[in-house]
C-alpha cells in the first residue's frame, strides 16, 4: 500500500454538504493573478486561464477577492454594485465562464462579500445622504454632532483618524470603520439586512458555492453610540492593525462584535443551506478574536467557519505559542470550526514576516496540513514567495500611504503573480507596453511557476505532495485532535478517527531536536516530502524545521 493512501480514505469521505470541513481553499487576488487583455490589471478571464494550476495543487475551492463594480478607492472592497462585475475585471459572462471551468476541474467557487459597508458611490448611499426622511435615510449609520460640532463619539477608523465623516447634505456624521469613502451600512435596519440577503441569493443562484465574508464582526454597532473605553498600554497588540495605529489604543466593545450580529448570521446561513453553500468569516478583533470565532461558528445555524489573526500576524510562532492558541480554541470554540491561514492580501507574506528559510516554509506548510480545521493558501504562497519591496512612489494602498514609512501597507503582498520567469512581466501579462498596476518583483520572478514546475524538490511540488497527503488521509481534515504538546521547540499532537491514529511532530526551531515516540509501530507517511523524518529505534531526530507525520501500524 502506498504511504500516501489511507486504508479508510473512501469510508471517511465527508458528505457533499460538508465539503468545506477541512477543505483546502486557494485565495485569488484578481488584480494580481493574471492579466488576459493587456491593460496591466488581472481579470476574470485570466483567472479562468490559470485554474488548472490551482487544481494541480489539490485545492478544493477558490476564494476570489472582490471583483464587483467599484470606484476602487480600496481596490474593490468599496462596492458600488453588488450584482455586477467591474469592467476592469470583465463581465458576468466572464464570471459564468470561470465557474463553468472551475466545475470541470472539481473546484468550488467562493466569492468575497463585503457586507459591512459600501462605496460612497453606491446608489443606496446617494439616496441615504440626500435627506433625513427619504426611504433609505436609515440605511447607513448617521448621527448628530455633539453640541460643539465634534463627532458623536470616540470611535476610530482602522485606516486612520476618526471613524466619523461630516456630510454637509444631512448636516450629520456618518460612520466609516475604514476609508471615509466606505460608509457603514446600518444592520439595525431590517430592509438593509434583506437587501444584503438578496445579494447572497443573486450569487448563489449564479452558481457560487459559498462566501468569504469580509470583516464579519463589523456588521452591527451599538445603537447607543457609547464611547469605547481606553485599552491599557500593556494590553495593546498589533494583530489586526499596525502598532503605529492608535486604533489599537481602544477596547472595541461598541463599534463592532455586537451580539445582534448573530441574528443576521443566522438569516444568512438559512439562505445558504439549500445550496449546500459554505461561508468563512474574517474576524478582526485584537482581544477576543478566537472567542468570536467560537460564537460565530457554534452549532449548525451560524457560519461554517471563521478565521482570526492569531497565525496571520506577529512574530515567528513558537511551539508554546501554537499550543497556547490551539488550547484557547479548544476552550472557546470547541463547538465551532476554524480556518487557518498564514498569509493573505492584507498582511506581510509569512515567509518574510517570520523570517523563514525554505525549510521553515515547508515545515509550517505541513503544520497547517496536519492541524484540525480548514486551510487557506494565498496565491504565490505555494512558490515560497516573500514580501515584495515596493517603493513609495509605486504605492497604491491608501493604508500604506497614510502610515508610511513605519507601516508600508499591503502592496508588498499584492504584487502580480509570477508565472514565467523570462516572459514580459513574469507572465502576468503579455503586453510589454502595459505596465502592471503594481511592479512585478524581480526577486519573485526568480521563483516563477515555470522554473519550479518540473523540479521535484521545488516548493511548488512540496505543496502539491503535502496537500495530496491531506487528501489521502481525510482524518487530517476532520478527525479529533489531541491537546498539543510543546517541549522546547518541539510541537506534537495526534489525530485519531476511523480506527486510525496519526502522530504529528514539528520542530519549530533551527537547531536539531529529538523526541522519543510512544510505544507502537510508527510508519512514516510523509516519505518524499523534504524535511520529513522517518522514525528510528523508537525516536525521531529532527533537524532544524524538520517534522514527522507517522501512522500507527499493526504490531
Amino acid at each position: 500500500m502506498s504511504a500516501m493512501t489511507s486504508p479508510v480514505a473512501a469510508a471517511s469521505m465527508e458528505p457533499q454538504a460538508d465539503w468545506w470541513r477541512g477543505g483546502i481553499i486557494y485565495q485569488i487576488y484578481p488584480r494580481s493573478f493574471q492579466d488576459s487583455n493587456g491593460d496591466g490589471i488581472g481579470d476574470l478571464a485570466g483567472i479562468t486561464a490559470r485554474l488548472g494550476h490551482i487544481a494541480s495543487l489539490g485545492a478544493d475551492a477558490i476564494w476570489i477577492s472582490p471583483f464587483f463594480t467599484s470606484p476602487m478607492k480600496d481596490f474593490g472592497y468599496d462596492v458600488s454594485d453588488y450584482c455586477d462585475v467591474d469592467a476592469m475585471f470583465g463581465t458576468l459572462a466572464d464570471f459564468d465562464a470561470l465557474t463553468a471551468r472551475a466545475r470541470e476541474l472539481g473546484l468550488k467557487v467562493m466569492i468575497d462579500l463585503v457586507l459591512s459597508h459600501t462605496s460612497d458611490q453606491h446608489p443606496w448611499f446617494a439616496e441615504s445622504r440626500a435627506s433625513r426622511d427619504n426611504p433609505k435615510s436609515d440605511w447607513y449609520v448617521w448621527a448628530d454632532a455633539k453640541p460643539d460640532g465634534t463627532p458623536p463619539n470616540n470611535w476610530l477608523s482602522i485606516f486612520g483618524g476618526s471613524g466619523w465623516q461630516w456630510d454637509s447634505r444631512r448636516q450629520q456624521y456618518y460612520l466609516h470603520n475604514f476609508l471615509k469613502e466606505q460608509p457603514d451600512l446600518n444592520f439595525h435596519c431590517e430592509e438593509v439586512q434583506e437587501a444584503l440577503l438578496n445579494v447572497a441569493r443573486f450569487w448563489l443562484d449564479r452558481g457560487v458555492n459559498g462566501f468569504r465574508l469580509d470583516t464579519i464582526n463589523f456588521y452591527t454597532h451599538d445603537q447607543e453610540l457609547r464611547d469605547n473605553p481606553a485599552l491599557p498600554a500593556d494590553q495593546r497588540t498589533s494583530k489586526t492593525a499596525p502598532s503605529v495605529n492608535p486604533y489599537n489604543w481602544q477596547d472595541h466593545l461598541y463599534d463592532k462584535s455586537r451580539p445582534e450580529n448573530l441574528e443576521f448570521l443566522r438569516k444568512l446561513r438559512a439562505v445558504m443551506k439549500p445550496y449546500d453553500a459554505a461561508a468563512v468569516g474574517e474576524v478582526g478583533d485584537e482581544q477576543r478574536g478566537l472567542e468570536i470565532l467560537g460564537q460565530y461558528t457554534a452549532g449548525d445555524d451560524l457560519m461554517n467557519m471563521c478565521y482570526a489573526f492569531e497565525l496571520l500576524s506577529g512574530d515567528t510562532p513558537t511551539a508554546a505559542y501554537v499550543k497556547e492558541t490551539m488550547d484557547h480554541v479548544d476552550r472557546v470554540a470547541s463547538d465551532g470550526w476554524a480556518c487557518w491561514a498564514y498569509s493573505n492580501h492584507d498582511v506581510v507574506r509569512h515567509g518574510s514576516r517570520w523570517k523563514l528559510d525554505e525549510a521553515g516554509k515547508r515545515m509550517f506548510n505541513m503544520l497547517m496540513v496536519c492541524l484540525r480545521g480548514s486551510m487557506c493558501i494565498y496565491q504565490g504562497e505555494e512558490l515560497g514567495l516573500e514580501e515584495a519591496d515596493v517603493a513609495y512612489e509605486d504605492l497604491q494602498d491608501p493604508y500604506g500611504i497614510e502610515f508610511w514609512p513605519e507601516f508600508k501597507g499591503r502592496d508588498g503582498c499584492r504584487t502580480p503573480m509570477v508565472w514565467e520567469a523570462h516572459n514580459p512581466h513574469a507572465g502576468f501579462g503579455t503586453d510589454t507596453h502595459a505596465r502592471p498596476w503594481l511592479p512585478v518583483s524581480g526577486a519573485q520572478a526568480s521563483m516563477a511557476v515555470d522554473l519550479q514546475e518540473n523540479v521535484p524538490s521545488s516548493m511548488l511540488n512540496h505543496y502539491r505532495r503535502a496537500l495530496a497527503l491531506r487528501t489521502s488521509y481525510p482524518m487530517l481534515r476532520t478527525a479529533e485532535q489531541s491537546p498539543l504538546q510543546a517541549e522546547g521547540p518541539l510541537l506534537s499532537f495526534t489525530r485519531q478517527g476511523s480506527g486510525e491514529e496519526l502522530l504529528c511532530i514539528f520542530n519549530l526551531g533551527a537547531a536539531e531536536a529529538s523526541k522519543t515516540l510512544p510505544a507502537g509501530n510508527w510508519i512514516n507517511i510523509a516519505e518524499g516530502l523534504q524535511g520529513a523524518i522517518a522514525p528510528a529505534e523508537g525516536r525521531v531526530d529532527l533537524p532544524g524545521w524538520g517534522y514527522a507525520v507517522l501512522r500507527k501500524g499493526a504490531e
